[in-house]
């Protein structure tokens, strides 16, 4: 049997576990034509979640057009109009009715075709002249979907990067440009939830108010364990109960994390994995993760790596400001601390989690935060 614990990307249903309400949930939204923020932290497992909506929406016969695309490494509105233009271009082939029609719509819009070295697949960019230009050619594709004569799901990933963009007003404008669409559904995923919840909840911001959120917590304990335990089985291996928990508690079930080292300790040449199996396969992750974790260290002040310590050794932080923690773990002023952190978090290497019960920061890679505690 293949390794079952797949943690890049989507692979099948079979494989996908849990997340069944959300599932639901979003088949409502894309039925009734509802928008949707989907919030959750890195490798938490929503781009799973969306891919896994796409393939339940081919295979339950519906007659939605599903289209995905992640902007995480675009930088501007031209490179936004790519990364779209290059989606849609895989989902309508040149050799259909709505693919001749797509063409002829591009050609206005002064296109640059190419072929892409590793798949063969086309792609598409644009030259403008000025800034109208590009604003034009991002309405333009929105239009196209409109006009299609079934509906259209736009699954936007990272959409939080748009804030990153030089130029002014990207947010209004894709709102002015949402608005006038009947045909087209939306998905805005992010991982920077400080920046989606601004985006979609500040009511002095243009997407205020105009989405349904889903966020994606950790899968419970006692599921997690259940499903590592099968998959296990299935493969004529077992896992035990002492070792899963070990596996569960050390990941904090961050779903990538969990399904990597579950990936590890199912390659085993063993039948049988216990903790002394798993704390093994811990360790070899931290040694073949080290020399990326030190790459780091070349990035960041001496303050800030300490800092990263320092939170990496409490696992969580409520009080990053305390005195208590400041004097520990000989980081100094606050004000000096508050721009450590600040940097950090705009790093991406601290994520800030808000929950009823509390606010808290933590290091953002779980590896490394391992691997800084048990370092340093």
């Amino acid at each position: 049997m293949d390794n079952p614990f797949i943690f890049n990307g989507y692979e099948s249903a079979k494989l996908f576990f849990d997340r069944e309400m959300e599932l639901e949930t979003l088949m409502k939204c894309v039925s009734s034509k509802t928008d949707v923020t989907l919030i959750a932290q890195r490798r938490m497992g929503k781009t799973g979640l969306i891919l896994r909506l796409i393939d339940e929406l081919k295979s339950s016969g519906s007659n939605v057009t599903p289209i995905y695309v992640d902007i995480f490494a675009t930088r501007d509105i031209a490179e936004l109009n790519k990364y779209i233009a290059n989606a849609i271009v895989k989902i309508f082939p040149d050799d259909t009715s709505a693919g001749k029609k797509l063409l002829g719509m591009l050609k206005g819009l002064r296109p640059l075709f190419s072929l892409d070295p590793l798949s063969g697949s086309p792609q598409v960019q644009f030259t403008y002249q000025n800034q109208t230009e590009k604003e034009h050619t991002l309405d333009g594709l929105l239009q196209f979907l409109e006009q299609q004569n079934n509906p259209v799901l736009l699954a936007i990933d990272e959409f939080q990067q748009i804030r990153e963009y030089p130029e002014k007003n990207v947010e209004a404008m894709l709102r002015t440009f949402i608005q006038r669409l009947h045909n087209v559904c939306f998905i805005f995923c992010g991982s920077k939830k400080h920046l989606m919840a601004d985006i979609f909840s500040n009511p002095q911001r243009p997407f205020f108010s105009s989405t349904q959120f889903i966020g994606l917590d950790a899968i419970p304990e006692v599921k997690y364990a259940q499903h590592i335990q099968r998959m296990f089985s299935d493969g004529g291996k077992q896992i035990d109960s002492d070792a899963v928990k070990y596996v569960l508690d050390w990941t904090k079930r961050h779903t990538y994390y969990t399904q990597r080292l579950c990936h590890d300790l199912y390659e085993l040449k063993t039948d049988t994995v216990d903790i002394e199996a798993v704390q093994g396969c811990c360790d070899n992750l931290l040694k073949l993760s080290e020399p990326y974790f030190l790459q780091y260290k070349q990035l960041l002040t001496d303050g800030q790596w300490n800092y990263l310590i320092a939170l990496a050794k409490e696992e969580e932080v409520t009080q990053p400001y305390a005195n208590s923690f400041l004097k520990k773990h000989n980081i100094g002023a606050t004000a000096v601390a508050r721009r450590q952190l600040q940097t950090l978090i705009d790093k991406d290497l601290v994520f800030v989690e808000t929950t009823k019960e509390r606010t808290y920061y933590r290091v953002a890679d779980l590896f490394m935060l391992r691997w800084l505690a048990r370092e340093y």
